[in-house]
């Protein structure tokens, strides 16, 4: 469980978050929308243990988080993956660096990226890949570590909007597969909708909205009304609205 109380964080003269308060049960998804430059970044690096607060506090599973934790997984918005070593290496190196067993590192590497579709891929360099791939190999570097919870920035932006579905989907199944608690920062309305459990709408340093979300976890929501209809109400808040 995440808990934010009366977080506030500062930095170059500015206020990046103010006054944020918000509960996030374990093993559940929150999206968070809004702005660029409204500090939904800035609330995910501070979640991450890679940002502190000016005031407040966060607690995750009950202990106030104090810097970066080993359970915590980040996915950001370019992958980060290292171009000189090949898929299998880079999603290797986190168990390496914790002094896995050689062989127990291989039997997870390998299923992890079995697992995500892209274990023909896996002696392949970065460059060599597609984007959405270069995305499954970032996610199977953070999944591999086994997270308790999982940050996501802007996994999806710069893919083309075909094979961003194709990536949200993943993301989903992966969920349903494995439940932990995720943490997606986005600025694309359908993507809130579609991998949110709980959606929080920002304006500039606070939170405006939050917004329970009861069709979440249907693979097949893009194809209904209710999708359609709760896109229109974020849509509805983002511009200053209420949602219904």
């Amino acid at each position: 469980m995440i808990q934010i109380s009366s977080l506030s964080v500062n930095y170059g003269g500015e206020t990046a978050l103010k006054d944020i308060n918000l509960t996030i049960p374990a093993n559940t998804t929150c999206a968070v929308i809004g702005p660029s430059g409204c500090g939904k970044t800035t609330l995910l690096y501070t979640l991450a243990g890679l940002m502190a607060p000016s005031e407040g506090q966060v607690l995750i599973n009950g202990e106030v988080l104090g810097g970066i934790r080993r359970e915590t997984g980040v996915i950001l918005q370019h992958g980060g993956l290292l171009p000189w070593k090949t898929v299998y290496k880079n999603v290797a190196l986190g168990l390496q660096a914790r002094g896995q067993d050689k062989d127990v590192t291989a039997q997870k590497v390998s299923s992890i990226l079995k697992e995500l579709g892209i274990y023909e891929h896996r002696n392949k360099y970065p460059a060599q890949l597609s984007g959405g791939q270069k995305q499954r190999a970032a996610i199977a570097r953070t999944l591999v570590l086994e997270p308790d919870l999982l940050l996501i920035d802007e996994a999806s932006s710069s893919l083309d909007a075909i094979t961003r579905e194709h990536l949200q989907d993943l993301i989903l199944r992966l969920y349903i597969r494995r439940p932990m608690t995720m943490v997606v920062v986005t600025h694309s309305i359908e993507e809130a909708a579609f991998l949110g459990q709980k959606i929080v709408v920002m304006g500039r340093a606070v939170i405006r909205q939050i917004i329970d979300n009861p069709f979440f976890g249907d693979e097949n929501l893009r194809s209904k009304e209710e999708y359609y209809r709760l896109c229109r109400e974020l849509r509805k808040c983002l511009d200053g609205g209420e949602a219904q």
